[in-house]
């Protein structure tokens, strides 16, 4: 397999990307599901929070890499078989599931960083609060951030039925063109 894409299929790097951001969204999904049911008692009310803020961070910097990786090196051409509401959904579903994406973790950086203080990344670093101090920051942040968690996954999950769609009933490669194939 290669590492750049080619006319035809998805490279390494890009599967790579994709897979990776795929798995990480919905495990954040999980964790913030769960932590926020946890009671004050808990042993993982500190660390769950301080997980998911790690990882998050982390994820923001891959989706930056991701978007440098894209402009530098383009996504293959459609498939001829898709026609051109094809192409626009196609186009459109997949700058949603970016905003979406970015809009998550704005979101969750305004919660952690309503109060002043920056976030820590398992210890290794520090990511200042530049923006704090807003009326009913971590309150309105909070709630964007569950609704946007919410419709990402659903958004997600539809994109998944769609490559799904067009493996089993369409019959076309752009499942297997996601796999580097």
């Amino acid at each position: 397999m290669q590492w750049r894409n080619t006319s035809a299929r998805y490279g390494l790097v890009s599967v790579l990307l994709h897979w990776s951001v795929a798995l990480v969204v919905f495990g954040l999904f999980g964790l913030g599901f769960w932590m926020v049911g946890l009671s004050y008692y808990d042993p993982w009310r500190q660390s769950a929070p301080d997980l998911h803020k790690s990882i998050g961070i982390l994820l923001f910097v891959v989706m930056l890499l991701r978007v440098l990786w894209r402009l530098l090196n383009p996504a293959p051409a459609p498939l001829a078989s898709h026609g051109k509401l094809t192409r626009q959904a196609s186009r459109l579903g997949h700058a949603l599931l970016y905003l979406g994406l970015f809009g998550v973790m704005l979101s969750g950086y305004l919660i952690s960083t309503a109060d002043g203080r920056g976030i820590e990344v398992f210890g290794l670093f520090s990511v200042p609060a530049t923006l704090s101090g807003i009326a009913q920051q971590e309150d309105i942040a909070g709630a964007i951030h569950e609704y946007l968690a919410w419709g990402l996954v659903i958004f997600a999950g539809l994109h998944g039925l769609a490559a799904l769609k067009h493996h089993f009933i369409d019959r076309d490669s752009t499942l297997l063109r996601m796999f580097g194939r």
